[in-house]
């Protein structure tokens, strides 16, 4: 890739809108955690985890991603995680991000929900204070659990309102589709929180279409497989329903064999408004830099691509109009140089 290319994806303002927080827990995180909370794990060294990370699918990933997560105990914990992620999205140059936590992970192994979040929320305050970069929360419902669960984690989070702008969908997609949370996604609309949903990764095209019809989302995640349909595809052109796609992920996880293979350029030119992002970085090669590096690297994508990449990334955020037209405005007197 052109030197001057690769310097603009890096160093261009940037929204990540795709970020599971539990993702970006590093091996060596995870050992110093293990080691302060007494806290046995199953590998010997930092080396023998990461080489643990070969994954053959979504489930494979996530039986070592929860693995990696019962280190995680106390407040002090959540906020050393969420600190580590911003401080390398700061190196990125990501401005604004708008973070996946899952709840249900530790709230299943006795810790409380306030735990959690109060160490999450902690260090994105201090992100905003130290830095100028902005956060917010989104909580996702495990969706191989049932929907009461869903229900009952909406209901110890309603006392921390304040704290998250919405709810997605995560873990694992097959047998699990969208229309089986819809109760708690119409709660969760009528409580005034944003709507996001996994879909169209693992699953197929009629799952992006029931997480829009049915849940009423309004942003999938990955949705890479909405090509395979013609209509589904001109209905998200048409109505700009944002996606966000993790390259580096759909690699480690099979969705595409190579990335030369990958469509974000065919769903760039199907006018759809694509983003990029890290999904779980620490497990999947890379931050979100990587993958544009990654991505640039390996299809045709130029300058014009790398503008609208970072134009969409905050048009499809969940900030307040002034905000969001303050970061296009950074972006548009970025790229006029």
């Amino acid at each position: 890739m052109d030197e001057a290319l690769l310097r603009t994806v890096q160093t261009m303002p940037k929204a990540e809108l795709h970020i599971h927080i539990e993702g970006s827990l590093e091996p060596e995180l995870i050992f110093a955690l293990a080691g302060r909370n007494n806290v046995p794990l199953a590998y010997a060294s930092v080396e023998d985890l990461r080489r643990a990370y070969a994954f053959d699918d979504l489930q494979s990933f996530l039986d070592i991603y929860y693995a990696g997560a019962s280190v995680l105990l106390t407040e002090q914990d959540f906020y050393d995680m969420t600190r580590a992620y911003l401080q390398r999205a700061k190196a990125d140059n990501v401005r604004h991000a708008e973070i996946f936590f899952d709840p249900q992970t530790h709230t299943a192994r006795g810790v409380a929900f306030s735990v959690v979040i109060d160490g999450i929320t902690r260090a994105l305050r201090e992100a905003r204070t130290q830095h100028g970069m902005s956060g917010s929360l989104i909580m996702c419902f495990l969706r191989h659990l049932s929907e009461e669960d869903a229900f009952s984690t909406l209901e110890q989070a309603l006392p921390h309102r304040d704290k998250f702008i919405g709810v997605g969908l995560d873990s694992s997609e097959y047998g699990h589709p969208p229309e089986k949370f819809a109760r708690v996604f119409a709660r969760c609309r009528e409580l005034g929180l944003h709507l996001v949903a996994h879909a169209g990764e693992e699953g197929p095209p009629a799952y992006i279409q029931t997480a829009l019809d049915v849940l009423q989302v309004e942003r999938i995640d990955h949705g890479v497989r909405c090509l395979e349909d013609p209509a589904l595809t001109r209905r998200l052109a048409r109505e700009q329903v944002p996606l966000t796609v993790c390259p580096l992920s759909n690699i480690k996880l099979r969705v595409f064999n190579q990335l030369h293979e990958h469509n974000l350029l065919a769903l760039l030119e199907a006018d759809i408004a694509a983003t990029v992002n890290s999904d779980d970085p620490a497990y999947f090669g890379g931050y979100i830099n990587d993958n544009f590096a990654a991505v640039f690297e390996a299809l045709p994508l130029r300058r014009e691509h790398a503008y609208r990449l970072a134009r969409n990334s905050f048009t499809a955020s969940f900030l307040d109009p002034q905000a969001k037209q303050q970061y296009l405005n950074e972006v548009d007197a970025f790229f006029e140089h």
